[in-house]
């Protein structure tokens, strides 16, 4: 990836590039453009096979839509002329954009910037979150939970979640044929249904959530695309065992997720004398698909993030600091870098958020080459995509 020009001091829009004064990585913009530029969600693939291009969602006077960068030249490039989000999900062999318009699943040719549509759906399918493309580029997954825009209207976000949960919609999991467009709903519940995510190795497994208030549910699932085989990972066995943001490693072996334990009654560590250390102990958590061994990497109170990622390699993993607990002011506003070391984690700051205001998540994830982490903020005022150097610039 290279830099586009000199470094420049900011001005009245984001520069370009910079280096980070507190952490001497260097950061570069990749939405060069006007208007607000966010990524997907963090869990989605937003990058071709060969990592010479990525997707990243950007407004325009008709809507969002869908736009590559060549991440060697930082050319971009809108592509299509549906409307987008970040939910949406790429091929990275077929390098095509997968995503739902109205009551389509439709694709982007990420080069010619040609659109055809993969199937006609049920209209509450588009209020669903996302799809996810299996190993072979054979198939997209997705969920849905039946009349669930009706509680996006009616309630602010923290209101309409915890409803939602009690509602007992009709909900399920399906599939979606990319060659013959047939669509196979294939588990049902009046479960909330989240994060439906393929397993980057096996075509046929797909790990899901029940969504809802973490600490009440035994939130990781796993189930076969015909239904069978549904399995809990790392059920509640305490209370306020609190359990989110789940992922698979890159080898589809072991499954990763943000796991919080509470304190034992009368232990009291603080960390800076700061109110909110006394909280749960903070863990990224790795569960082995094979020996059913859960390993826990611990992290201290400051190195909490919203969402992780892993590297391609899956010897590091990122993440996206957190700026929602006005108990830490901006303490715990960075990208963080986690270097595993056997059953630790080494953490380094790459790039300092305290200008970022934490309304939308910074949803980090590796570039293919392990070389960058890629993020949105609102440093400059309007949300943008960077880039941050995983090695310190110079060395």
């Amino acid at each position: 990836m290279c830099g586009g020009g000199a470094l420049r001091a900011e001005t009245s829009g984001p520069p370009d590039e910079w280096i980070d004064k507190d952490t001497g990585h260097k950061v570069i913009r990749l939405s060069r453009r006007e208007g607000n530029n966010s990524v997907f969600y963090f869990h989605q693939n937003a990058f071709t096979a060969r990592g010479d291009k990525m997707v990243f969602v950007g407004s325009t006077p008709s809507g969002h839509r869908a736009f590559t960068v060549d991440l060697r030249s930082l050319e971009i490039r809108q592509i299509g002329s549906e409307r987008s989000g970040d939910h949406d999900v790429v091929a990275p062999k077929r390098r095509e954009l997968f995503y739902l318009s109205g009551d389509r699943v439709v694709a982007t040719h990420l080069d010619t910037g040609r659109t055809r549509t993969i199937a006609d759906v049920p209209p509450h399918y588009k209020y669903g979150r996302g799809l996810s493309i299996n190993a072979d580029e054979t198939l997209l997954a997705g969920c849905y939970a039946k009349g669930e825009e009706e509680y996006y209207r009616k309630y602010p976000y923290k209101v309409w979640a915890k409803t939602l949960h009690k509602a007992n919609l009709p909900n399920a999991l399906y599939t979606v044929d990319i060659e013959t467009g047939r669509v196979n709903e294939f588990h049902k519940q009046t479960t909330w249904f989240g994060h439906v995510q393929f397993s980057p190795t096996d075509p046929t497994l797909i790990m899901f959530c029940h969504e809802g208030p973490e600490r009440e549910l035994d939130r990781i699932w796993l189930i076969r695309t015909d239904g069978t085989g549904l399995r809990s990972i790392h059920p509640r066995t305490v209370q306020d065992d609190f359990v989110t943001h789940e992922f698979w490693h890159p080898d589809g072996a072991s499954i990763w997720f943000d796991l919080q334990l509470p304190r034992p009654p009368g232990e009291g560590a603080v960390e800076g004398a700061l109110a909110w250390a006394r909280g749960p102990h903070y863990y990224l958590a790795n569960f082995d698909l094979r020996t059913g061994k859960e390993t826990r990497y611990p992290l201290k109170a400051l190195e909490y993030c919203w969402h992780y990622n892993v590297s391609p390699d899956g010897g590091m993993l990122c993440g996206d600091g957190e700026g929602r607990d006005p108990w830490r002011g901006d303490v715990g506003k960075w990208i963080y870098l986690f270097v595993r070391e056997g059953e630790r984690l080494r953490t380094e700051r790459l790039c300092n958020l305290n200008r970022h205001d934490y309304h939308v998540a910074p949803n980090t994830r590796f570039t293919p080459d392990g070389q960058w982490v890629v993020f949105q903020a609102n440093l400059h005022g309007s949300v943008q995509v960077y880039a941050v150097g995983v090695r310190r610039h110079g060395s």
